[in-house]
């Protein structure tokens, strides 16, 4: 089974989590500021505009602090959590700054991920992990899962 069998045409949504915004001449509260600001703005659009049909929608992170926006997409879409493990999340995201990650002050990794963890997994109705396998298989076992919530063969 490939990606197509969903349909030839799938919008793909991925939202601005992706731009790296450049706030080196920031003290590090702004920073956290200027994060929680944009985090906020796109829970809001999630939660107030976002209907697509035959979508994938590529939140980021941070929507899942937004529990109206993760009860709109749940309402919408099939929410899937890719789960992988501290260790290799690390080595995927390499440079945090560059990636666009913003922590609190004193606030690692680890401590964003172990507070994040529980919101995806509370919010996901299917769970893939992307732990010992690539991004072909990675697709191809969402897909799975997918259908299997859906009750479909």
């Amino acid at each position: 089974m490939k990606a197509s069998a969903y349909g030839s045409k799938i919008l793909f949504i991925k939202f601005l989590e992706s731009l790296v915004f450049k706030t080196t001449s920031l003290n590090s509260s702004n920073k956290f500021l200027f994060g929680f600001v944009f985090a906020t703005i796109i829970r809001i659009y999630v939660n107030k505009s976002l209907n697509p049909k035959k979508a994938i929608i590529s939140t980021g992170g941070s929507v899942v602090y937004g529990r109206e926006a993760m009860e709109h997409l749940s309402e919408i879409a099939t929410v899937v959590y890719l789960e992988l493990d501290l260790a290799n999340l690390k080595k995927r995201l390499g440079n945090l700054k560059n990636r666009g990650v913003v922590l609190r002050d004193g606030q690692a990794l680890d401590d964003l991920f172990n507070e994040r963890v529980p919101l995806y997994e509370k919010y996901a109705d299917v769970v893939v992990n992307e732990s010992n396998i690539n991004v072909e298989e990675t697709v191809q076992l969402t897909l799975e899962k997918i259908k299997e919530y859906k009750g479909e063969k």
